[in-house]
């Protein structure tokens, strides 16, 4: 709004101007709804624009009354144009100076109507006291947000940004007051003030972040612009992710935390107070992630997780957020679990979005052809350095699967495309898939809507071959799985100790042979060397051979039982009728062919449900 009440030689009646002179007006120029009511010989001595105008409508009428669409600055600047072509003084200052510089110029007042006229006094002023200075040279371009097409025009905006990267790169003490001062009073180059006096007492810092702040204060394009200028100019590329990152940091809530929420040194603005920026946040990721360049690094990853999150709770667009996952995917390996557990923003049931975790999962694996192109037991893969990125990444998404599967909404579905996105070379050991199925189904078990044959399903996803002896001893006590999975492991499990006792027997029946009369010394001193080794390996074949002698009698006892149900079992069968009289129902043949109990590799031969529960009594339950 102009200025109300009166003002030397004008004067206002609501939305209107008068001059206070004697003589009646001539012209009415409108500006933003203000009428301004003057004369029209001050106005075409100076103003190209107004002296055509009034050449139009000089053969139709003596008063002239138009409209001065989209003016820059409004009425306020055009109020100070007014006084000045009726002889007054304009005070420039670093946020009027583009608007006057804009306005003078939609006016066409350039020195072709005036020595001393508006415009060549607006491009003066720029020179000598706006590209030379930090803070005139911020205020002045944050003033352009309004009038960027015409201020594109004028070179306003490329001069402030070029001057704005060169001063990063130089020392701040030699173009004026900085913006921003941390902690006490200082000077731009960091010496102590008394008074607003430099006493020339440097203070030490390796900061390079004193500008993120000032910067701040733009709006969306205008900062796009500027840190493509900088990275022009050839400023250092993590010094602009850090700009970036502070930039966004203070318009999205919330990112800070998810950030990590890392506290730098506290800035007061200094000399001048910065006008608040109203940013779209939709505007601010699309350009950002454009904006950011290619970076890995843990902290860079968790703010790319902060951006996505954000983008969910926004509803941006589907390609802001696709390009988020997909760089996010690229280093999946540098992500912790925390930042990972992405709640789910949308109307979904589950409590995580696990469909945007298993993008960024697919995403990764297409990063590395060598995961596609060499099969999962070729020995380059297991020694490359994609290898040591796809265990972490493995373990990553077990952990991820644990987590999740407390939600007793999570479909059985789901949990089995997380962990077969990864190809099988990603897991040496399945302890954590068996520790998330475990959860899962202690989780479901007061809902019964997951059958056993789900159940079943779902365990196929684990490799039993690859589970620890600690987790084989969990597994074969656990009554929350299915009793066909149970038989799978203890079968896996009595295959590991037949394999393990063979390697050992193999091992000391080489270490027993009579040494060679050939041998070198040196190959003589090595074998004592084993040897010594080999005592606790004797040790432990001793007991293993105790187990297994127990193991063999009691698949013996086993098998004895299993015969006497078969035997039991088919007596029933003949007296069927009988038993039915009594309420027994009738009975499954475990001898037939599509008995699930009998058919390999889930038992072996002779292995009952008698065996099944003399074996759960032996074994030590460890949860």
């Amino acid at each position: 709004m102009a200025p109300a009440g009166k003002i030397s030689g004008f004067h206002r009646h609501g939305n209107d101007w008068f001059s206070d002179a004697s003589l009646p007006s001539d012209i009415t120029l409108v500006v933003d709804d203000m009428n301004f009511h003057l004369h029209k010989f001050p106005l075409i001595s100076r103003c190209g624009k107004i002296a055509n105008i009034v050449e139009e409508f000089q053969s139709t009428s003596d008063h002239t009354f138009e409209v001065l669409e989209e003016f820059p600055g409004g009425a306020d600047t055009f109020f100070m144009i007014v006084e000045f072509c009726y002889g007054g003084r304009v005070e420039f200052t670093p946020r009027n100076i583009v608007m006057l510089y804009c306005a003078a110029d939609y006016l066409d007042m350039t020195d072709y109507y005036d020595d001393d006229n508006l415009l060549p006094k607006a491009e003066s002023f720029f020179h000598r006291h706006i590209l030379r200075h930090w803070k005139n040279c911020i205020l002045a371009l944050q003033s352009c947000e309004p009038v960027i097409p015409r201020a594109d025009k004028l070179q306003i905006i490329s001069r402030c940004l070029n001057a704005l990267s060169v001063m990063v790169c130089t020392d701040p003490s030699l173009f004026g007051w900085p913006m921003m001062m941390y902690g006490t009073m200082q000077s731009p180059g960091g010496s102590i003030l008394w008074n607003g006096i430099n006493t020339g007492v440097r203070i030490y810092s390796t900061k390079s972040d004193w500008w993120f702040e000032d910067i701040s204060c733009l709006c969306v394009e205008l900062f796009e612009r500027l840190i493509r200028t900088m990275e022009e100019k050839g400023i250092r590329p993590e010094n602009l992710v850090s700009a970036i990152m502070h930039y966004c940091k203070k318009y999205l809530p919330g990112l800070d935390r998810w950030h990590g929420g890392q506290s730098g040194i506290s800035r007061k603005v200094g000399s001048f107070s910065l006008r608040p920026v109203t940013i779209d946040r939709s505007v601010l990721l699309r350009t950002v992630v454009k904006l950011l360049p290619e970076k890995k690094g843990k902290s860079f990853c968790r703010f790319l997780l902060g951006l996505l999150r954000v983008a969910l709770i926004l509803e941006v667009n589907h390609t802001c957020q696709d390009a988020l996952e997909k760089r996010i995917g690229t280093q999946l390996e540098l992500v912790t679990i925390d930042s990972l557990l992405i709640p789910s923003y949308s109307d979904s049931d589950t409590l995580y979005n696990t469909d945007c975790v298993e993008r960024m999962v697919h995403h990764f694996v297409r990063s590395e052809p060598s995961l596609t192109s060499i099969s999962p037991s070729s020995f380059v893969l297991e020694t490359s350095p994609s290898s040591g990125r796809l265990k972490r990444v493995g373990r990553l998404v077990d952990n991820y699967i644990t987590e999740v599967a407390s939600d007793v909404n999570l479909k059985p579905g789901k949990i089995r495309s997380l962990a077969e996105v990864l190809p099988e070379s990603s897991r040496s050991l399945h302890d954590g898939l068996y520790r998330a199925l475990d959860i899962y189904f202690k989780i479901v078990q007061t809902h019964p809507w997951l059958s056993e044959k789900e159940k079943v399903q779902l365990c196929g996803i684990i490799d039993f071959q690859k589970l620890s002896i600690d987790a084989c001893a969990h597994a074969s006590q656990n009554e929350r799985l299915p009793l066909r999975v149970i038989l799978q492991v203890l079968f896996f499990e009595q295959m590991q100790l037949r394999t393990a006792i063979a390697g050992w027997l193999n091992v000391l029946h080489r270490e027993s042979a009579p040494a060679a009369s050939s041998t070198a010394p040196t190959e003589m001193a090595t074998q004592i060397v084993q040897r010594d080794g080999w005592v606790t390996v004797v040790r432990d074949n001793q007991v293993l051979k105790v187990d297994m002698a127990r193991m063999r009698s009691r698949v013996g006892e086993l098998e004895q039982e299993f015969s006497k149900i078969k035997e039991g079992m088919k007596n029933v069968t003949k007296s069927h009728s009988h038993l039915s009289s009594k309420g027994v129902g009738p009975t499954r043949d475990l001898s037939s062919p599509h008995s699930d109990l009998s058919s390999p590799p889930f038992v072996a031969k002779g292995v009952g449900p008698a065996r099944l529960a003399r074996r759960r009594k032996n074994i030590v339950y460890s949860d």
